[in-house]
């Protein structure tokens, strides 16, 4: 798409949200119950494209893509009437007589720019935040999941007139066109180099952002854990997508005391998850593509794999992989791994922990196996992240009930369920003054019984 083209789009979405045609709770509610109706007649198509891009199996992109979509949907059906609402809230008796509120507004423009892990579900979920916050909205799905991106531009094209819902398809030019533009609200999700130019951009117009980045997440195993059902846990959240996934455990941090107790028991959680073969397993994914394939098999040393290791440069497959004995000075722990390799580091004490974690930059996501309730407290109290788990991992973004989103160099702002609307949504605060009563004290002159009365309305 030529950048003349994408200005147009642009324009004419800006023209469109002016005239108030998306205001209504109705218009709101229409589009996304066309959304849902689409979605849901186009799962198997959805599916295949998933499949396609990343070798994602039909039960896991329900579970994981397209699900999770239709569950933010239902929850935007149910609450957007009550979200639109004016707030009243309480006016000072200085301001007597006047009725004050806070009245929620869509900022207008936005543009939504997703990444390729979770392509369909990461283009989605913020999409209808914004439609049920009353904007318009220009799509850019990335160039490397391509059936994806297609089957998104066919869905979105069915439902929505491109003065409302726009997709561009494309590069690194059309992204670089798009940043160009004018935007009231700019949402992206994608990697921490990429985010540093999105806000770049944006700060020409003095646009707002979402980034939602990543990092290297930690995942801690103290001695008081369930090994077993931790490994079990682990196992799941590191290798779903191929380990593709931002929010995945990207290292274990393990008590020296039951580290090779836990390594045992991961082993077995893979063979029982993925098969003796996991390359030959139909419902375990593939990397993207060979750029990032040579990049993680990069990451692996062979002296220190314990569980894996292979690879399959046909399928862009890599077993599902263990190191032992990884120091923070590994290359390994030097950038996010983004893929099926599970590097394990040990520990002495939970202070150790603390400050190792503190000292890197802000993860996206941690996770805490323990029993032990004061450990607990200690290291969501103390340690920096965006969010995370206790005895689990992953399940956190998978909710309505609270936002989803990171900190520091993980990203910042949130979203899903109601912080999903407020992020796309500025709340005006207004103050209706009535003209029966005008107190003179505000006004000059200035006299002593008015500075009587401003003290004694102000402290």
């Amino acid at each position: 798409m030529t950048e003349q083209e994408i200005k147009t789009i642009v324009t004419r979405q800006r023209k469109y949200f002016q005239t108030g045609s998306t205001l209504p709770v109705n218009t709101r509610l229409n589009a996304l119950r066309r959304l849902y109706a689409a979605i849901s007649g186009s799962e198997k198509e959805i599916h295949e494209a998933l499949k396609k891009d990343l070798g994602k199996s039909g039960f896991e992109s329900y579970m994981c893509e397209t699900g999770l979509v239709l569950e933010e949907i239902s929850y935007m059906l149910k609450h957007t009437a009550r979200f639109t609402r004016e707030k009243r809230v309480r006016t000072p008796l200085a301001q007597f007589h006047s009725r004050s509120f806070q009245k929620p507004s869509p900022y207008g423009v936005t543009l939504i720019m997703s990444p390729w892990n979770y392509p369909f579900m990461l283009t989605l979920s913020p999409l209808v935040d914004a439609l049920a916050a009353g904007n318009t909205a220009v799509v850019k799905p990335s160039a490397y999941s391509p059936n994806t991106s297609e089957v998104l531009r066919k869905i979105l094209s069915q439902c929505f007139e491109p003065q409302y819902v726009a997709v561009v398809t494309g590069g690194r030019a059309e992204n670089t066109c798009l940043l160009h533009e004018h935007f009231d609200y700019i949402f992206f999700t994608g990697s921490q180099a990429v985010g540093k130019e999105v806000m770049r951009n944006a700060a020409e117009y003095l646009t707002p952002v979402t980034l939602e980045l990543g990092g290297k997440s930690p995942c801690i195993v103290d001695q008081t854990a369930d090994i077993r059902l931790a490994a079990r846990r682990v196992v799941f959240g590191k290798y779903l997508n191929c380990g593709q996934t931002c929010v995945a455990p990207d290292y274990i941090y393990c008590q020296r005391s039951v580290k090779d107790a836990f390594i045992k028991e991961v082993q077995k959680q893979i063979r029982k998850q993925y098969g003796r073969h996991p390359l030959d397993n139909p419902d375990y994914g593939k990397i993207i593509n060979e750029k990032h394939f040579d990049r993680i098999l990069g990451l692996i040393d062979e002296k220190k794999v314990v569980q894996g290791g292979g690879s399959d440069r046909k399928t862009l497959r890599i077993e599902p992989t263990v190191m032992d004995n990884v120091a923070f000075s590994d290359p390994v722990m030097q950038e996010e791994i983004f893929g099926p390799v599970m590097p394990i580091l040990t520990f002495d004490s939970i202070d150790e922990v603390i400050h190792r974690v503190n000292a890197m930059p802000h993860p996206l996501a941690l996770y805490l196996f323990t029993s032990d309730k004061k450990t607990e407290k200690k290291v969501i109290s103390r340690c920096g992240f965006g969010g995370g788990c206790i005895n689990d991992t992953i399940i956190h973004l998978a909710t309505t009930e609270m936002g989803f989103g990171g900190f520091g160099e993980s990203g910042m702002g949130a979203y899903h369920g109601k912080t999903g609307f407020d992020t796309f949504t500025h709340y005006k605060s207004i103050v209706d003054k009535k003209t029966w009563l005008d107190l003179p004290m505000r006004y000059q002159p200035y006299r002593k019984l008015h500075e009587k009365m401003v003290r004694f309305f102000l402290k």
